[in-house]
């Protein structure tokens, strides 16, 4: 594979297909195969107030990967397609029904067509355009990051990394979209994506949770879907190369149903984001800012509304500081914040703080293995009270 799709993979974001350079490469008549992806376990020990210390051995922020990819070109068009799975890396030991096996995903399924005169299309499940750079430039893209969700047994397969800690979840979306091409480091995209539910998020609620019984869902849609789109500028003066993006995203939310079965009405939730990232002489500077109303502090729509459907308003951050040590190891340092205002229906609820700090340690072992290790900090404060949660995680993860 080229670099570009290297780092799709190190992403599990497969967005185009290369012949050149692949790492397994397969000519299937028309069609050139690529075969590629992503293996990682790490050793997490997570330790939050007030609960005992937890220690599994799973997958860090990113999944398993096997990717198939293929490229070819008729009629004057570049076609792709990218297929993927991801197995988790945590055991479900369900004893007598599902002794050793692992919740499993499937975040990709989508093609592509277009000219390099007029941009590309793609049609299919993948990435989200919102804040899809903010967690492509996060460090522990090849580590842990925040380990809570780590749990062996649970359904998760991946860790947070630094969702919820300076940036909202891109996640990973059917999607029709259009990318222009490459004007001298400009590049945009914009497109429409599967409308969702509002989620309640009880634990922020106390107890009171939002749902939506029709319109917005993964399964039926609303009667619009949502609207994303980015646009960023790639350049290089002298040592210094770089990148600046801005991102949004919008979404009404049909028929929003309160835990006591009242329509609270239809809002439409909002927010964007603007980020820089710069290198220069081994050193790397990323800074990061989001601000919206009604779409929540960790995942799209999760506790984005009041009991009463007004919107909550979130914003956030990070900035990350990382530099190459004359070994090729990477060493980072990153600080990261979310925020959650309570709405006017909240009651008791007065807001939310999620408040990272990471170090990191990245070496590339081989040209296809890194070793991580990783310390993180969370301190989230809801209604005044403060949990602290800390993760130190040790492992490696392989590109292919």
């Amino acid at each position: 594979m080229n670099n570009q799709i290297k780092l799709a993979v190190a992403a599990a974001l497969l967005a185009a297909a290369s012949s050149a350079n692949a790492g397994i490469s397969i000519p299937a008549g028309d069609w050139t195969l690529d075969i590629g992806g992503v293996v990682n376990a790490f050793y997490t020990s997570t330790k939050t107030s007030g609960s005992p210390a937890s220690s599994n051995i799973g997958t860090g922020l990113l999944p398993n990967v096997l990717a198939v990819s293929g490229t070819t070109r008729q009629n004057d068009l570049d076609v792709t397609f990218v297929i993927a799975i991801d197995p988790g890396g945590y055991t479900n030991r369900n004893l007598g029904t599902a002794i050793g096996q692992g919740a499993q995903e499937n975040r990709q399924a989508f093609f592509t067509f277009g000219d390099k005169s007029w941009g590309t299309v793609k049609i299919g499940k993948d990435l989200g355009i919102f804040a899809s750079d903010a967690i492509l430039n996060d460090m522990t893209l090849l580590g842990v990051g925040n380990g809570a969700p780590g749990q062996a047994g649970s359904a998760a397969t991946t860790t947070l990394g630094g969702i919820g800690g300076g940036y909202i979840y891109a996640d990973w979306k059917e999607q029709i979209s259009y990318t222009t091409p490459n004007m001298n480091g400009f590049q945009a995209t914009g497109g429409i994506t599967q409308a969702w539910n509002e989620t309640g998020a009880t634990d922020l609620l106390n107890g009171t949770a939002i749902t939506i019984t029709s319109g917005s869902s993964a399964s039926t849609g609303g009667s619009q879907p949502a609207f994303e789109g980015k646009a960023s500028y790639d350049f290089a003066a002298d040592a210094v190369k770089g990148k600046v993006w801005v991102s949004g995203y919008t979404q009404k939310i049909q028929n929003a149903i309160n835990s006591s079965s009242a329509n609270v009405g239809s809002p439409t939730a909002t927010v964007g984001d603007i980020g820089v990232n710069l290198n220069a002489a081994g050193f790397g500077v990323t800074a990061y800012y989001y601000g919206g109303t009604g779409v929540g502090a960790t995942g799209l729509l999760d506790a984005g509304l009041s009991a009463d459907g007004s919107k909550r308003d979130s914003n956030g951050g990070y900035v990350q500081g990382t530099y190459v040590l004359p070994t090729a190891t990477k060493i980072g340092l990153a600080w990261g914040e979310s925020k959650l205002d309570a709405g006017t229906g909240d009651g008791a609820f007065t807001g939310y703080k999620n408040e990272r700090w990471t170090v990191g340690a990245y070496h590339p072992l081989t040209k296809h293995v890194n070793l991580v290790a990783e310390y993180n900090n969370d301190k989230v404060t809801t209604n005044g009270t403060t949990l602290k949660t800390d993760t130190v995680s040790l492992g490696g993860i392989l590109f292919f």
